[in-house]
């Protein structure tokens, strides 16, 4: 599958009815993005189970704002509705490929036990 650019209007949905979703925030202005951009798209490709989404930070000014998008290009990666990753700055394929195994081998039920206990620790501070 390629990659699909994502909007305000279907962002949310396609993290909610999506397993895993990539998300990359990008500019066509945007040198890095541009050098990012064939390895992202290369990676669509090899894992269809994957989502890979594009959002034009240009066109898009209010959703990369409601991300705090300061830098491009940035990643970000969700699985089942959890946020996993967000990081600026363009990846060689190797990085790409290494992000891409750990989470698909990532135990979620394992991920959301560490996120409640994160929350109540903050409960219990606050």
């Amino acid at each position: 599958m390629a990659t699909r650019n994502l909007t305000l209007s279907d962002f949310e949905a396609t993290i909610q009815e999506n397993d895993i979703v990539f998300v990359d925030f990008w500019a066509a202005w945007c040198g890095p993005c541009r050098m990012f951009a064939p390895i992202y798209e290369q990676a669509s490709e090899v894992h269809p189970e994957i989502v890979f989404g594009k959002v034009d930070t240009e066109a898009e000014q209010q959703l990369a704002a409601a991300f705090g998008i300061m830098s491009i290009p940035t990643l970000m990666i969700f699985r089942e509705q959890i946020l996993l990753y967000s990081q600026p700055g363009a990846l060689p394929k190797e990085a790409l490929d290494d992000l891409i195994s750990q989470v698909l081998a990532l135990d979620m039920d394992d991920v959301r036990r560490q996120i409640a206990e994160a929350q109540a620790a903050e409960a219990r501070q606050a």
